[in-house]
């Protein structure tokens, strides 16, 4: 009796890779995110579908990354550093910046603040407890020696969803908030709050990281091509956003629409996008920095170790094909 073996290639009865997951803020900081959205730009580069998840908090992209639900995300520094820390850097990378700018300490108007001297008794609020903004409040207050009503001090300060801080100031509920567009602009349109301090002011020549790219390192491993046409595409339409803001306003409204149900007043969005630099450089000396605030609040027990955080290999080699200037190796 003869018997026949037939050999399956494992390979060739594996499902075939036909989407990209990328997870995005439904924020004017993740801009590019909402255009490539709207515009199926990705798909059209790629010649794949693109499956989109919106995320409200950093952590929840994070924890989607490490459950392999998604394969590359927009997001800000803090959840970025966090993540990388937990996972001792094994499990994504910082592949470009997408924005940078747009974050403010804003005021109610009739609150009696008018100097760094007077938060002594307000109640001011951040976005989450330990997000980007958050801690950047939390070292800003220290330095100018206040102290936490949590610890024993006379300032208060409380983690509100973006949309909260809007009814609760509205209420007069709260004296501030230490927030990031398009809520910054839309605190002082839709409730006349004055802008106290915009971040970029501490910073050098008022760059640092707001929003990046990050991809889970399996997939950039496996799909180098796939990762470095994403990238090209990142960076036509953050030229496209930078060379016709009104135009590309247009386009972020409508895609904000069909993701939140409304869209920002003309005024609104244009204060915002004015306020947000639209890059591909994620400003690595800036996340070193946020990084170490981390730490010297207390969210993070002992400084971080984030070398290797960057693959920016496959964005300089984009950058070079299209004659535009490389950055820094991190």
């Amino acid at each position: 009796m003869i018997i026949l073996f037939a050999w399956i290639n494992p390979a060739s009865s594996a499902a075939p890779f036909t989407e990209i997951r990328m997870g995005f803020f439904p924020n004017i900081t993740h801009a590019q995110a909402l255009y490539a959205k709207n515009k199926r730009s990705f798909e059209n580069a790629t010649k794949m579908q693109i499956k989109w998840t919106s995320f409200n908090a950093g952590p929840t992209a994070v924890e989607a990354l490490f459950t392999d639900a998604i394969d590359l995300t927009f997001i800000g520094p803090s959840p970025t550093i966090n993540g990388y820390v937990r996972s001792r850097g094994e499990k994504f990378v910082i592949i470009a910046g997408a924005a940078s700018g747009g974050a403010a300490l804003v005021i109610r108007g009739d609150a009696a603040i008018h100097s760094e001297k007077d938060f002594g008794g307000m109640t001011i609020a951040t976005p989450q407890l330990g997000n980007t903004q958050d801690i950047a409040a939390r070292e800003w207050f220290s330095e100018h020696h206040y102290k936490l009503t949590e610890k024993g001090g006379n300032l208060n300060l409380i983690a509100l969803s973006n949309a909260d801080q809007l009814t609760t100031m509205k209420k007069k509920q709260i004296d501030g908030a230490w927030t990031i567009e398009p809520w910054v602009s839309r605190l002082e349109v839709q409730l006349g709050a004055r802008v106290f301090l915009e971040e970029k002011d501490l910073w050098p020549e008022g760059h640092y990281v707001t929003t990046q790219l990050v991809v889970r390192k399996a997939f950039l491993a496996d799909h180098p091509e796939l990762i470095r046409n994403l990238l090209r595409t990142h960076v036509q339409i953050t030229r496209k956003i930078n060379d016709d803001k009104p135009a590309a306003a247009i386009v972020l409204n409508d895609q904000l629409k069909k993701e939140t149900g409304k869209e920002l007043s003309k005024e609104v969005i244009t204060k915002s996008m004015a306020r947000v630099e639209f890059t591909w450089d994620p400003y690595p000396e800036t996340l070193k920095k946020s990084a170490e605030a981390a730490h010297k609040v207390g969210f993070l027990r002992k400084q971080p170790e984030i070398d290797g955080i960057y693959a920016l290999e496959a964005l300089n080699e984009v950058l070079q094909q299209m004659s535009l200037p490389s950055l820094e190796k991190k």
